[in-house]
Formats: C-alpha cells, structure tokens, sequence
C-alpha cells in the first residue's frame, strides 16, 4: 500500500516517543501490504473498524491512540486522516475527516 503522508506519523511520534515504535510498526505493516478489502486488513490489525465514507479506524498502542486512515482499495492508497488519543477521537467526526 502506498501511504500518504508517512511525515505525518514521523511528526506526531516526534512529538510523543510513547508511541513512535507503535506507529512505525503501523506503517511498516501498512506499507507491504496488498489489501483488496476489510477481511486482508483484518488479517493484520484484527481491531480495524469500517466507519463509513472508505474510513478505517485503527487502535494503537493498547488503544491509547488511534488513526483514521481513509483507503482506497483499487488504487492500493492509504491516506492518514486522523492520528492522535482516544480522548482527541472522540472529538471528530471520523466519517468525514
């Protein structure tokens, strides 16, 4: 999968090192992966949710943290939307971020 932007995550991990090795294992994982549909993603990230409007969300470090991430299954693209708390989550809209 290509995703957009990995200086999204290295700029959030810089600024909270709790939870860089977590997300670099996130996109590590992202990265060599060929997803056709929820059930490949599954496969990795067994907690994934499907939220609507091609939006995933994905839990992070024991669900402290959390990334919405909108793909494109076809295209073979993950675009992050969101990383941040579970307190800062439940704050958007995750549908349409």
């Amino acid at each position: 999968m290509r995703i957009i932007a990995h200086r999204t995550i290295i700029q959030y991990a810089a600024e909270r090192a709790e939870v860089r090795d977590a997300l670099e294992f996130w996109y590590h994982t992202v990265k060599k992966a060929q997803w056709k549909n929820i059930g490949d993603i599954k496969h990795y990230f067994n907690s994934v949710e499907a939220v609507g409007n091609k939006r995933y969300v994905f839990n992070i470090k024991g669900n402290k943290y959390r990334i919405v991430a909108k793909i494109l299954f076809v295209q073979q693209i993950v675009y992050i939307r969101f990383i941040g708390t579970h307190t800062a989550y439940d704050k958007i809209d995750c549908s349409t971020i």
